[in-house]
Order: C-alpha cells, then sequence, then structure tokens
C-alpha cells in the first residue's frame, strides 16, 4: 500500500489505533512565516530570502506548528518516530538524533539540519549535498535522506507514516524500498504536484 489523503493529519490520526504504525517519519511545519532566512547582504541570501518569504506568505494556511495534541497523537499512532526539525518543537530528551550534513559551502545558508528520533541509539551523521534543483516545496527533503533513514532504522515489513508529505521524497522512498506508506497533504496543490511527481517515478519504475 502507497496512499498520500489530500487531508489534515490529526483529524485522521484521533481516529488510528493505537501503535497502527511501526515508523512515522514527519517533517512538520513551524511557522516558516514568522521566520524569515537572514543571509546578510550577499546577492544569494537577498535571493533566497525573497523566495522564502514568497513561500511564506502564499502558503501560510498550512505553515502552522504543530499543536501539542498533534504529537500526543503521534506517538500514540507510531511505534516509534523520526522527526525533522526537532530542535523546533518541544521533545524529550533523546539519545538518538541524526544530523544531516547539507554539503553547503556558502556560510549565510543553513549547513545541517537536526532529526529527533525516537530511538535510543548513539547519534549519526548524514551527509549529503541538497543543491539540487526541480523542488516543488520550499522544505523538500531529498529521496536518498529517507531511503538512508528507513535502511537505517526501519525494519521490514514496517509501515510508515509521514504526516506532512510536502513534495513526497518520503513516499517514493519507501515505495522503491518496498514499505507500506501511509501519508497526509493538507495543502490540495502540494497534494496534486507529489500525485505527479509519483506518477511519474512510478511509471519509470514499471518500463525498466
Amino acid at each position: 500500500m502507497n496512499v498520500v489523503h489530500n487531508l489534515d493529519c490529526l483529524p485522521a490520526m484521533r481516529e488510528m489505533a493505537d501503535n497502527q504504525f511501526d515508523l512515522a517519519i514527519v517533517d512538520p511545519p513551524y511557522q516558516i512565516a514568522d521566520n524569515p532566512s537572514r543571509h546578510g547582504g550577499t546577492s544569494a541570501g537577498k535571493l533566497k530570502n525573497r523566495v522564502l518569504n514568497r513561500a511564506a506568505k502564499k502558503f501560510k494556511a498550512w505553515d502552522n506548528k504543530p499543536t501539542d495534541e498533534y504529537f500526543d497523537e503521534l506517538f500514540r499512532v507510531s511505534k516509534n518516530q523520526i522527526i525533522c526539525g526537532g530542535n523546533y518543537f518541544n521533545l524529550p530528551i533523546s539519545r538518538g538524533f541524526v544530523v544531516w550534513d547539507k554539503k553547503q559551502p556558502f556560510p549565510n545558508f543553513s549547513r545541517c539540519e537536526y532529526l529527533w528520533l525516537s530511538f535510543q541509539v548513539p547519534s549519526k551523521i548524514f551527509e549529503f549535498d541538497n543543491r539540487t534543483g526541480g523542488k516543488i516545496h520550499p522544505t523538500q527533503k531529498p529521496i536518498e535522506l529517507y531511503k538512508w533513514l528507513l535502511n537505517t532504522y526501519a525494519k521490514e515489513g514496517n509501515t510508515i507514516l509521514d504526516t506532512h508529505v510536502g513534495s513526497g521524497s518520503s513516499r517514493i522512498a519507501c515505495w522503491e524500498m518496498g514499505y507500506d506508506f501511509t501519508g497526509f497533504e493538507i495543502d490540495k496543490d502540494y497534494w496534486l504536484a507529489q500525485e505527479n511527481r509519483f506518477k511519474t517515478v512510478t511509471d519509470q519504475g514499471r518500463i525498466f
């Protein structure tokens, strides 16, 4: 199974059973509209500021920081969790975390991202250059990141939940690696964009 619902994830989770999913890999919004990027006086920095601020203004409807109830439900319906941008949220202390080194050479751009883990395991570093084109979402993550997370923390037969699918990278990674996947994306435009992206990838997979 591999499906993404164009719905608000919170009401849906209220109807789910305890521990319905083995692993949740989520990237909740953290109100980018209220945290504009500041990149000094560089031309690249000013350009990124304009892009991020336009995106924040246009998509402010989905850019709401999750409530405590969201995390309560997330922890109830999934046995383990990986939460991107965990430093933005009030999460329990955990020994396990991942630092994604984006191989970003410019000092005015974020060079890494913190991922909180429910797994009490040694921390790890994932290195992958994020300077890729063709993004369809302002916080888009690479498929390679999700594949690495699945290889490192998921087990064969696990069911995966993503409450904020965005560009669909998590969905594609699960499809390519054979994991059952259920996702939610509240924004209709992004839902359609990731559906088209997923169809393109899966159609190519059927050719070869």
